[in-house]
């Protein structure tokens, strides 16, 4: 019979406590038990200090890991996360702006999550999308790079960017900087950990709507009640069935809808497919690009209405679920036409030309 945990062991294992110490939880988990809120506070706590030793930071993500976190567990790491971020304040109602992103760890199409933002900020949305470099080298980063804006222009120029035109970008490293403690370990293990579903809910504008791609289907229950727990207005939690973390042109995309009244907050789930939002149903794996600069043309050919008819309609399904989430469309299939109309018109380029230009001016 192996050695219980909880019944103390060998005297040579035995140690003070330490600061970063993990060794509790850890146990906790060994026994197959899970964390309440105020557990995940605690660990978490420690483990963004960046105290804790690499060994426990690995083998406590990884017992997280064997299974599906909990709400609690979840929302205790993420209240933590958001504590220690570094904030982008303004002047425009956290309830008011949305936050878009996907979990990762999915097969890539495009950079369909960042256009989404942008439509649904020519739309009147205030979006404060978070995100990072990616290890394919064209991530939400990389691309608006590319596109011309300035990804970390300091909180100055993102606040302004936010409140004139409607998109600011929220570079990770600048707003996260407690997350580096874990990255070693997080590239080490060479698995997704909690720390994928932690940024979309770690806002550094304190978004209180949200259109979040998750990579498994079991995760979009779990994510919609974890941010109607932490206080969500507005959110669309999704999944392609054919396995995105987006919304799909190649199947079903599940949804948990979030929304909240005086009585409190809900969720509903429902599947949605291409035809009912008015779309050609077609693989859009077949539309991924091979590296940046053909990412990049996709984009501007999207933004431009020279795009083939499978990546706008992806571009056209997921800014549906940004407009539906920032409260501008009513409904999936309106946000599509909505989303449609802010392309043809003009309206989605003349924004990234605005936030290129904001991005880049030097601020006295």
């Amino acid at each position: 019979m192996g050695l219980q945990p909880d019944q103390g062991g060998p005297s040579e294992f035995a140690r003070p406590e330490r600061a970063g110490d993990l060794t509790p939880f850890l146990k906790l988990l060994l026994r197959g038990r899970t964390l309440t809120f105020d557990q995940s506070r605690s660990a978490f706590s420690e483990l963004v200090t960046g105290s804790s030793h690499h060994a426990e930071m690995g083998a406590f993500l990884a017992l997280l890991g064997q299974r599906l976190p909990t709400v609690d567990e979840l929302a205790g790491a993420a209240s933590v996360m958001r504590d220690v971020s570094e904030k982008l304040p303004s002047s425009i109602d956290p309830a008011r702006i949305l936050d878009t992103a996907g979990t990762g760890g999915a097969p890539k199409t495009f950079n369909v999550s960042t256009l989404a933002a942008l439509i649904a900020a020519a739309g009147g949305v205030f979006v404060a999308k978070g995100g990072n470099r990616s290890r394919t080298g064209r991530g939400s980063a990389e691309i608006l790079e590319s596109l011309g804006v300035k990804v970390d222009p300091g909180a100055t120029v993102e606040r302004r960017c936010l409140e004139e035109a409607h998109f600011a970008f929220c570079f990770a490293p600048a707003h996260h900087p407690a997350a580096r403690h874990a990255m070693p370990v997080r590239k080490a293990l060479g698995f997704p950990t909690i720390f994928n579903l932690l940024g979309p809910l770690t806002n550094p504008a304190g978004a209180r709507r949200h259109a979040i791609g998750v990579y498994d289907r079991a995760m979009v229950s779990l994510v919609a009640h974890t941010v109607r727990d932490l206080g969500a207005v507005r959110a669309l939690v999704y999944h392609g069935l054919d396995g995105l973390d987006e919304m799909t042109t190649g199947a079903s995309t599940l949804i948990a809808e979030v929304t909240r009244d005086a009585q409190g907050g809900s969720v509903r789930e429902y599947e949605v497919t291409p035809e009912e939002l008015g779309v050609l149903r077609a693989n859009p794996i077949a539309v991924g690009p091979a590296d940046l600069p053909e990412a990049t043309a996709l984009f501007r050919g999207v933004l431009s209405g020279t795009a083939p008819v499978l990546p706008r309609a992806m571009a056209l399904i997921n800014a549906s679920a940004a407009l539906v989430a920032g409260g501008a469309s009513a409904s999936l299939r309106e946000g599509v036409q909505r989303a449609a109309q802010l392309i043809d018109s003009g309206a989605a380029q003349a924004t990234l030309d605005t936030i290129v230009r904001l991005s880049n001016e030097d601020q006295p």
